[in-house]
């Protein structure tokens, strides 16, 4: 069987950088509505098959392959620089194979008590405190919790801290905090793993139980692999603590202060006379953000700071700016910043109201770190994703970039095998390698402070050098979803649109991952062109009788 019948077939996209094909897998859609994806690049003297794989941030993490992408690539290189060799084609299928069957690359998640049950909280801490348990007789294992503020966080919770203590770990409890929080306590404190208990942006009802090592990132696959194992009865009973090796909890809302004092010391300068807006999303930074801007002197107005445990994320946060853009402007303020569920993205509102996205904070920071000789390797990681108005940008400014898979975890997964000091992606997860594993929201509203401050301009203007590139995505509904892709007549559309786009855009073609509906995507310089680019391709499929 060939690569191409085990994940699909090829269609093509365009896209900016380099004269040569890369191909590029695109994973089935999550329930949520996001997609993870991956990306290999190709040269005329690598071998055929070279990727960087990408995974499905699924409850059950199934990659159900929707297709190869095969994604042209026009003018230069990214600033010169070589394209960087991913994993060879068994590594991918070897990788995809090995996907959890419970964790996604962002940690077990679900319906709170129907996908994600206190069952399995409480089978996940028996095997972590067995296992790290194990790895030191002589030294007690030792565990650190955090929690957003959805109501099932409490169980979940208590769930983890009954299976921790039971297998002889000692629990340390920071309360509702920020997940980049534990990441932080857990490489400064000495723990041996942390858990955060979140589902991120998902609304209340839904709750997951990411898993962090003691380097402060996340769980490695091994590791996971063994806890499903576990989690399936493929390995056994557990032993149980007795006695004195019962473990124990510890009220530890000490380390959340000390991460506290960590983000007030990185600032530059006083916030002193700016008039900042916080949403906090009812969720994690609630407990944290208005701290922090306080204490470097800003004068603080935060809304959606009053959580209840079902009001997380609820028309509110990253997900849902429309609120702060208008307290933004009604109260005057200079910039608004918006944090998810568990505070590990942000995204930024500018005086006048309008939306800074990942690609534009990573366009504004990256500028300004170059120019104060911070950027290592002259490098921002970004997802295949971001926009293309982002590349031309870094383009102009001698700024050169890598792509991966969209993820978090593969942004710095790259960044920390290639030593790059920022990255991120459009949604607002951003890192900044050199204080943190991951992205943290409240951070990088510290950071953009940082540029805003030392450059002495307004956002606004920071963000203005960014021209984002209209796009149009039209769904449409067919009869079968991979006939109407893999059609001839469709394909050669679309390779005939990626020439037309040239330089100048970019043409999209995938399948919905859970409804019968082929998606095109077109970025271009106009939002005219942008449609007439889509409607070209909708025709033709229209024409080979597609349409459902």
């Amino acid at each position: 069987m060939t690569l191409q019948d085990e994940v699909g077939k090829i269609s093509l996209i365009t896209e900016e950088k380099q004269s040569v094909t890369r191909l590029l897998y695109l994973g089935k859609e999550m329930d949520s509505g996001r997609d993870e994806a991956g990306e290999g690049r190709r040269t005329g003297n690598e071998p055929e098959w070279l990727w960087a794989a990408g995974g499905q941030e699924d409850l059950r993490r199934k990659i159900r392959a929707e297709g190869l992408v095969q994604e042209k690539l026009c003018g230069r290189t990214c600033a010169g620089r070589p394209v960087r060799k991913g994993p060879g084609r068994d590594q991918l299928l070897e990788r995809n194979k090995n996907m959890g069957k419970y964790f996604g690359t962002d940690g077990f998640r679900g319906e709170a008590n129907v996908d994600l049950t206190v069952e399995h909280a409480y089978q996940v801490g028996r095997f972590l405190g067995w296992y790290y348990g194990q790895k030191d007789a002589d030294t007690r294992c030792r565990v650190v919790i955090g929690k957003d503020t959805r109501r099932s966080s409490y169980m979940f919770e208590y769930s983890l801290v009954a299976g921790l203590t039971a297998s002889g770990a000692d629990v340390y409890l920071l309360h509702v905090t920020t997940t980049p929080s534990v990441s932080y306590v857990v490489r400064t404190e000495g723990f041996d793993c942390g858990i955060m208990i979140s589902a991120s942006h998902n609304p209340f009802y839904d709750n997951g139980i990411k898993v962090i090592n003691g380097n402060g990132e996340k769980l490695e696959e091994s590791v996971i692999t063994e806890i499903e194992k576990y989690l399936d009865g493929e390995m056994g009973e557990i032993p149980m603590a007795k006695r004195e090796n019962i473990g124990r909890t510890v009220d530890f809302a000490a380390g959340r202060n000390r991460y506290i004092g960590y983000l007030i010391s990185i600032a530059t300068r006083s916030f002193k006379n700016m008039k900042v807006a916080l949403d906090c999303a009812n969720g994690s930074a609630s407990a944290i953000a208005k701290n922090v801007f306080d204490a470097l002197g800003a004068e603080t107005h935060v809304i959606h700071n009053d959580p209840n445990g079902v009001n997380i994320n609820t028309n509110c946060g990253s997900t849902h700016i429309g609120d702060l853009q208008r307290f933004v402007v009604e109260e005057g303020c200079d910039v608004g910043f918006a944090y998810d569920g568990d505070a590990d993205r942000c995204l930024a509102v500018d005086a006048k109201g309008n939306l800074v996205d990942g690609d534009v904070i990573m366009y504004v920071c990256g500028k300004y770190m170059k120019e104060q000789g911070m950027l290592p390797h002259n490098t921002v990681v970004t997802t295949i994703m971001s926009n293309f108005g982002l590349y031309k940008a870094f383009d102009r400014e001698g700024i050169r970039y890598e792509k991966t898979a969209v993820g978090d975890k593969y942004v710095y997964e790259n960044m920390s095998a290639n030593g790059h000091g920022l990255g991120g992606e459009q949604s607002g997860h951003i890192i900044f390698s050199k204080h943190a594993t991951t992205g943290d929201g409240i951070l990088t509203s510290l950071k953009v402070m940082e540029v805003i401050l030392e450059k002495k301009q307004t956002l606004e203007k920071l963000a203005s050098e960014v021209e984002i590139y209209p796009q149009v995505l039209k769904n449409v509904r067919v009869k079968d979803k991979r006939a109407a892709q893999d059609d001839e007549a469709v394909q050669a559309e679309v390779a005939k649109v990626a020439e037309e786009l040239g330089n100048d855009g970019r043409i999209l073609l995938r399948q919905s991952g859970t409804e019968p509906v082929v998606r095109v995507m077109v970025e271009a310089p106009s939002h005219e062109l942008c449609e007439s680019k889509v409607d070209q391709v909708i025709a033709v499929m229209e024409k080979q009788g597609h349409f459902a």
